[in-house]
């Protein structure tokens, strides 16, 4: 397997735009209903990017078989050392190790940018291979919100882990 974990550039936006809409389409990962288009995935990197945000693609053979990235956890101020990862991985190259890569690389990459904190909001409970990912690389779990989204005629919870990034917060920023 020749994978290679890089910094997001603009030709992966297709990619990225695709493997995005799969998963908003047949999965509970996103709670978004309608997958955005192109243009609005641009958006969403140009403005990770303006805030200094980590955002990673996997690349296996030369082509994108996932992204990770790391975004505002709230909007407030007081939560600007803490981020929120999220991570997406062709059906195709799913239980790989894509994953694991990505948010390996993810978390040295927010530490590294000063982020003290990483949350993961794991859409619905049965997302077994997420919080098992996140377990793997050192995640507590927090808690979980009870039927909190409703998508594909049913509720879905949402799972929340946390990890702390470098002293997290046993020092000042």
């Amino acid at each position: 397997m020749s994978l290679s974990i890089r910094p997001v550039e603009a030709r992966d936006n297709a990619a990225i735009t695709r493997i995005y809409a799969h998963a908003v389409r047949h999965g509970t990962a996103s709670f978004e209903t309608e997958p955005p288009d192109e243009a609005e995935m641009a958006r969403r990197q140009a403005a990770l990017a303006a805030g200094g945000y980590p955002f990673l693609v996997a690349a296996l053979a030369g082509t994108v078989a996932g992204y990770a990235y790391a975004g505002p956890y709230r909007a407030r101020p007081a939560y600007r050392f803490t981020v929120e990862d999220s991570i997406y991985v062709t059906p195709q190259a799913q239980r790989g190790g894509i994953g694991r890569a990505l948010l390996e690389r993810l978390l040295d990459d927010a530490q590294a940018r000063g982020f003290r904190q990483m949350i993961a909001v794991i859409g619905d409970s049965a997302q077994t291979p997420s919080i098992a990912l996140h377990r793997a690389c050192a995640f507590r779990l927090i808690g979980t919100f009870e039927a909190v989204g409703f998508k594909f005629d049913r509720w879905l919870d949402s799972v929340l882990m946390q990890r702390a990034l470098g002293p997290g917060g046993a020092t000042v920023p």
